[in-house]
């Protein structure tokens, strides 16, 4: 039985900091005493001192024997899987390992339309044939869910040669889907499941919060500890359990999209946060919950506010739909920003969406109602006037990933990309769902979305040009 009071990592990078010794390893700032001063003075010495590198003392993370790997082992048995991958480059190189370790070139693999952008770069790296699926689609608030059991088997039936199927659970909204029917059926084939849980790292420590996806039956899981725990921005974990997934594969999937000088701060921080979670888990979730509900109960009591309400949702994600008041959530997010001091995770057209933690407080609660009530007091009028249903996906593809992705390419006005194969990722951030990926057929409706998107505060990125003036295409090459 594991030890969950001990902190492995932490304690060796601590040791490390207070044994006195010339430095002559990098980085070049030398435990901090090259650091400009101005930056010094902003985050102070002691963080630069724990900036070490692969010293003996601090194991490899690559081919970890010591410290990484009694600290990942302890995470394994704390998050309920076999074996446990910290990650320095956050849950996108998770994702993109995931399908390098299960699916080749041609090979394919059936995921949600509505995947992260890190999922299209995955099938880039990989070669892998994505088959996607169209969530579920909730047209009154406007708000895209998750993929159904009923079509995750249709697809399996019609592609029995599919390497994996990739679910995303919870969505950006908090959506929770059958992720345990989904995996009963997947393992019917034989496949693996993969799981984009990246905003699900909580769901393991409080009985009240959906089923963590390995408890579900996923063979394979990546978390963002940063998103909702309490890890550094970036840090994040890959886990797995039984033997559908290749041990091998994994590590060596993590060697080509992983830094090979991994921050020890990054890594001593997931560490840390793994013991806060398994000591203290089920008490700090309690008190997230009661935070969320007394904001979602408030909230839904201001006329023109509603919340969303869903039996399958994740209570710590806070998603209120603002149309009532005439705003769009661009609007609603930008005036809660910049004269309410309330910031949002992100908007979409109608909504606002707030993610409940354990870092926050009764007062930050109290801020966000008063915000609300504020914002209820006034109301718009014109801000709705253009508003369009959710772009329809349909099946645009028409090169893979990859192929679009290397092809010569050639750059366009935008007015002159409709009916043509797009090579850029092109999504809205956040949540970082791609809109156009490459491979994709650039449809008229692609276009107005984006457009509307932008000219209502939105951001596009993933795109050359982010002021989306021009487009990168496949170039046709014509014969002489």
């Amino acid at each position: 039985m594991l030890n969950q009071n001990q902190t492995p990592l932490l304690d060796a990078l601590k040791a490390c900091i207070t044994n006195a010794h010339a430095p002559f390893y990098t980085p070049g700032h030398k435990r901090g005493k090259g650091i400009y001063q101005p930056l010094a003075d902003l985050l102070g010495t002691q963080v630069f001192r724990a900036d070490l590198t692969e010293l003996v003392d601090l194991d490899n993370l690559f081919a970890p024997q010591g410290v990484i790997q009694k600290a990942q082992q302890l995470a394994a048995a704390a998050f309920g899987a076999s074996q446990t991958w910290f990650l320095v480059n956050g849950s996108t190189c998770g994702i993109e390992a995931a399908i390098l370790a299960t699916c080749g070139t041609g090979d394919k693999i059936i995921m949600p339309r509505n995947v992260h952008s890190s999922a299209i770069a995955g099938l880039i790296l990989s070669g892998a044939i994505p088959i996607f699926l169209n969530p579920e689609y909730d047209p009154v608030l406007d708000i895209a869910h998750s993929i159904t059991p009923e079509a995750v088997e249709a697809a399996l039936q019609q592609h029995p040669d599919t390497k994996a199927v990739l679910t995303v659970y919870p969505t950006y909204y908090g959506v929770c889907g059958d992720i345990q029917a989904i995996a009963h059926i997947t393992h019917q084939y034989n496949i693996p499941l993969l799981v984009d849980e990246a905003h699900g790292a909580h769901f393991a420590f409080h009985p009240q919060l959906p089923t963590p996806a390995l408890a579900a039956g996923a063979d394979l899981t990546v978390q963002s500890i940063h998103k909702v725990l309490g890890a550094m921005t970036q840090a994040s974990m890959l886990h797995v359990q039984g033997q559908r997934i290749n041990i091998d594969r994994v590590s060596k999937a993590l060697q080509l999209v992983q830094s090979t000088s991994p921050s020890y701060i990054l890594l001593a921080s997931l560490d840390a946060a793994r013991q806060q979670m398994a000591l203290q888990g089920n008490a700090l979730m309690s008190r997230t919950l009661q935070l969320a509900d007394t904001a979602r109960t408030r909230i839904s009591q201001i006329p023109g506010l509603s919340v969303l309400q869903m039996p399958n949702l994740d209570r710590t994600r806070l998603t209120v739909t603002v149309s009532g008041l005439g705003f769009t959530g661009f609007d609603a997010e930008e005036i809660l920003d910049e004269q309410l001091g309330v910031t949002a995770e992100f908007a979409s057209w109608q909504n606002v969406t707030f993610i409940i933690s354990l870092g926050n407080t009764p007062e930050d609660i109290e801020k966000l109602v008063q915000g609300f009530t504020k914002l209820g007091s006034g109301s718009n009028t014109s801000s709705l006037s253009t508003r369009k249903q959710w772009i329809v996906w349909d099946d645009k593809l028409r090169l893979s990933p990859r192929e679009a992705f290397f092809a010569v390419s050639e750059t366009l006005p935008l007015e002159q990309t409709s009916d043509r194969i797009c090579t850029e990722i092109v999504c809205p951030y956040p949540p970082g769902i791609p809109v156009l990926m490459p491979g994709e057929l650039i449809t008229p409706a692609a276009l107005e979305y984006l457009q509307q998107i932008q000219a209502m505060g939105g951001f596009i990125s993933g795109c050359a040009d982010s002021s989306l003036k021009t487009l990168k295409v496949v170039k046709i090459i014509r014969n002489s």
